[in-house]
């Protein structure tokens, strides 16, 4: 298309799309700013991408419009628009106005009326592009007329429509009448597809030749049809996008852009890389900050002497950021292709890369390169990087040991705010509103993904020294951040960047598998599930595949004719786990589904993949321990996962018992004994529940005792069942609802012990609410040690989300407080083990809330006493912390 159309931007459509499509960002004063930077970015791009082109930005006014007389329930079921997103619409507007372009916000009608008058209007040899998510404009496509979907990156031209939707252009008002539209609340025709309609309208032309025809149409759907015509035409109208608008005299040329109210936005919104750039357009720029990057100033280092230029600057600047490129993902499988480093010098930024392992192009020898860099690397000079953990254990595996990490960038970020991604692409775009160059256009992605060793070096230098500078560039915006908060830093300091070398040697350790007992308990696992599969067949009366949600959907709901709990996002009925287990009641065959899957997911998980994941040369399996995931600090597991393995089940404890200690060693687990309670205990500081824990009480017992109001020595298994789940099911916010299904009781029943609870112990309950009202007030809640849990939805007018934000908030504390005590506990055990790990053992598993430590046999003793002093002394709170341990040959006899 040519490069000066008139483009028509729906922007209505991408506020929307852009807060439910982006992490949740913040402006320093903490004001959600996503849904501003989607758009604006969104505009930066057509603006670069067409710099001629007349660009109108088109927004809904606030306010009823003519459809709503049409029709008084149109979009009625659409919800208010939330608060979030409220308070930026206002900025968005001046952000607009500020960059020149014209805007429309035109009463009584919608967006999409403005975008069809303003097409209508353009002169027919102009090329015009409509920019949108909306199937409604479909029916704008003409010859001249595409929509262009930047989020996607998607072009609709009038061949599109048709293979898209089943109709040409003109066809779609009559297509959305006839199938519905549930989002603006229009009615179609009960029971019509879109492929149904579009054979309606491939054979008729037109809803009112289809009407005037409805008579021939067979079949209950004929029947919807015929019962649909009266309504149909007002459907029609309310689909049809109006282009004869009388719009107000306005000028669509493009204005300069005023860089200085750009700049006061883009420091109002901490948009720092923009800031930069309206500051450098100004004709009395302020003084200048860091220059923008420039990817051509980057050197590669491949000469002698060029290597030793480069130690004795990197000896001489103050921070340094630091990355590597290798083969693999897997750090004991990865080998050395490179090694990127950024840094300043004055106020003028360096970033090279220094090749060691490229297929072709001319390159120094690895052993060279690390034998000139080791001193540095091993030194205490200041050293920053994004996922050092990485990085650390690429130079291990090279026999090299680096010191000096001040900072991750992942982790500046994890801190400031846990919600989101945080890997270097992401933040990137949030902090620098920079786009890096993608790993996947070098290397390709899926099954011909190649290595990064055969990427040529004049492709590779761009990528990797920009990795390395904005590395360096997002610790100078971070840093600043968390140094202004004092409990944010002490969370940064003292737990995270502690715990990125105890992870990495944990990692590197692994774990020692038992294959023989893993392929033993696969066997097993496998003739279970064929006789799960017999018995569903005997009960289906026919043979079925059990892992197939349709087949399952065909037997259950269309053969044996059992009620649908609930619908998939298809409008099928689900066969999802909660399904499944309320449809127990009705037949036994859904209780054997689950528990064939229950088998299949043990089998397909553990004793299958654990075997394969066993590394060749160290022979133990190695998990990727992930820091910055899990909003709440808790840490994950992956390739393997190994915190989701069954606790109570049989199938669970022989997959742990498959783990095993080397041959003179024991494995040691330590478990601290109902944490979150305590911490409740702690937070809430309610009399009865720290009386209990100061006591030694059996929590569940004592809160039984209470709650059913029976003598303590009187309570029996199932009160002090329920109990516990009375205990835990408030600190997760569990409904009334939620605690009657779990309990197998009614819902007033439920109601009475959680209000006798709440009445025994009123300290939680006022914790409850006092922790309602400042996640309220001030959008976060902390843990004990500051860590800061954000809660944007506790202001959204949806009352199922602010319901989930409000649970979220009492819970995080928790939950987080917890997360930052095994961590906590975790640097402290380290640090007593790397004293003498020979003779102490090493720490090689975490889950949830238990380390696992395999020391030497003659050790055990000498561990379990700093094992249990280091995790029972980690803080001081209200109650004690108390830790349960034990040992074995395997982890199943250590948790036994």
């Amino acid at each position: 298309m040519a490069q000066n159309p008139r483009i028509l931007v729906d922007a209505s459509s991408f506020l929307y799309r852009a807060f439910h499509a982006l992490p949740d960002l913040r402006a320093p004063d903490n004001l959600p700013t996503g849904a501003i930077y989607g758009v604006a970015n969104m505009l930066r791009r057509l603006q670069r991408e067409y710099p001629e082109g007349e660009i109108i930005v088109i927004f809904d006014a606030p306010g009823p419009t003519f459809r709503d007389d049409i029709y008084a329930d149109y979009k009625a079921q659409r919800p208010a628009m939330p608060t979030e997103l409220q308070a930026q619409v206002p900025l968005l507007l001046e952000w607009i106005e500020a960059l020149g372009l014209p805007l429309l916000r035109v009463e009584g009608v919608e967006a999409d009326d403005v975008i069809g008058t303003l097409a209508a209007q353009t002169a027919p040899e102009r090329p015009l592009l409509i920019v949108s998510g909306d199937k409604d404009l479909a029916q704008l496509v003409d010859g001249r007329t595409q929509i262009i979907d930047t989020m996607k990156n998607t072009v609709l031209d009038a061949a599109g429509v048709q293979e898209k939707f089943g109709v040409a252009p003109a066809q779609i008002a009559d297509y959305l009448a006839l199938v519905g539209d549930k989002v603006d609340n229009i009615p179609g025709v009960p029971g019509a597809g879109a492929k149904t309609v579009a054979k309606w309208l491939a054979q008729y032309g037109s809803l009112e030749n289809l009407l005037a025809h409805a008579e021939e149409v067979p079949g209950k759907v004929g029947e919807a049809l015929r019962a649909s015509r009266d309504f149909l035409p007002r459907s029609l109208d309310l689909a049809r996008i109006r282009c004869d608008l009388e719009l107000p005299e306005q000028d669509y040329r493009r204005r300069p852009p005023n860089n200085a109210a750009l700049l006061a936005l883009a420091e109002r919104l901490g948009f720092s890389s923009w800031r930069r750039e309206f500051a450098a357009n100004l004709d009395d720029p302020p003084a200048a900050g860091a220059d923008p990057i420039d990817r051509q100033r980057y050197r590669l280092i491949n000469t002698l002497e060029a290597l030793d230029d480069l130690c004795k600057r990197l000896q001489a600047a103050a921070v340094v950021a630091i990355d590597t490129e290798t083969t693999a993902l897997s750090p004991h499988d990865a080998d050395l292709v490179g090694i990127s480093l950024a840094w300043y010098e004055g106020t003028e930024l360096q970033a090279v890369y220094v090749p060691v392992g490229h297929a072709e192009g001319e390159q120094l020898p690895k052993a060279t390169v690390l034998a000139r860099l080791q001193p540095w690397l091993v030194s205490g000079a200041a050293k920053v990087a994004q996922n050092a953990k990485f990085d650390w254990q690429v130079f291990w595996g090279q026999g090299i040991y680096p010191q000096g990490l001040l900072r991750d960038t992942l982790l500046e970020s994890y801190v400031l705010d846990s919600n989101g991604p945080h890997d270097l692409d992401h933040l990137a775009e949030r902090f620098l509103q920079h786009e890096n160059i993608r790993y996947e256009d070098l290397v390709g992605k899926g099954k011909n993904q190649r290595s990064f060793a055969s990427v040529p070096l004049a492709d590779a230098l761009p990528y990797a020294a920009e990795d390395a500078e904005v590395c360096l560039r997002l610790d100078r915006e971070l840093w600043p951040r968390l140094e202004a908060d004092e409990a944010l830093q002490r969370v940064f300091r003292e737990i995270e960047m502690p715990l990125v070398p105890v992870l990495a040697r944990m990692e590197w350790s692994g774990v020692k598998i038992d294959r023989g007992q893993l392929e033993a308990l696969s066997a097993e696992l496998a003739a279970a599930m064929r006789e799960q599969e017999e018995a569903a067949y005997a009960l289906a009366g026919q043979e079925f595949n059990l892992a197939s949600p349709r087949q399952i959907q065909e037997i259950l709901f269309d053969k044996m004719q059992l009620p649908s709990q609930k619908k998939t996002k298809g409008g099928q009925a689900s066969t999802d786990e909660d399904s499944l287990d309320q449809l127990r009641a009705y037949s036994p065959l859904p209780g054997i589904i689950l528990e064939y899957r229950g088998l299949a997911k043990l089998r397909n998980t553990y004793t299958d993949a654990l075997p394969q994941m066993i590394h060749p040369r160290t022979g133990r399996v190695h998990t990727h321990y992930r820091q910055a995931v899990a909003a709440t600090g808790r840490l994950s597991s992956s390739d393997p996962n190994l915190q989701n393995i069954p606790i109570r089940s049989e199938q669970g404890r022989r997959i742990r018992a498959a783990f095993v200690a080397e041959e003179g060693n024991l494995l040691l687990s330590a478990d601290y004994s109902q944490i979150e309670l305590r911490i409740m205990a702690h937070l809430s500081r309610d009399p009865g529940l720290l009386a209990a824990f100061a006591a030694g009480a059996d929590i569940h017992r004592a809160t039984a005792a209470e709650v059913f109001e029976v003598p303590l020595e009187a309570v029996d298994a199932e009160q002090r069942r329920a109990a516990k789940a009375i205990n835990f099911g408030l600190i997760y916010g569990q409904t009334v609802f939620g605690l009657a299904q779990q309990l197998g009781v009614d819902q007033g029943r439920a109601r009475a012990y959680m209000q006798r609870y709440f009445e025994r112990y009123p300290g939680v309950a006022e914790y409850m609410e006092r922790t309602r009202a400042e996640a309220r007030q001030r959008g976060y809640v902390e843990t004990l040690f500051g860590r800061r849990l954000y809660v944007p939805e506790i202001q959204s007018r949806n009352l199922a989300r602010r319901a989930y934000a409000e649970r979220a908030a009492i819970n995080a504390p928790m939950q987080g407080t917890a997360a930052d005590l095994i961590k906590k506990a975790m640097i402290a055990v380290d640090a007593w083990l790397e004293e003498n790990p020979k003779q102490r053992g090493r720490m090689i598993l975490q889950v949830h809330d238990e380390l696992i430590l395999e020391v030497p046999a003659a050790a055990l003793d000498a561990a379990r006493a700093a094992l249990r002093e280091r995790m029972e002394g980690v803080a001081r709170l209200a109650v004690p912390l108390e830790v349960s341990m034990g040992w074995g040959s395997s982890w199943a006899e250590a948790h036994a």
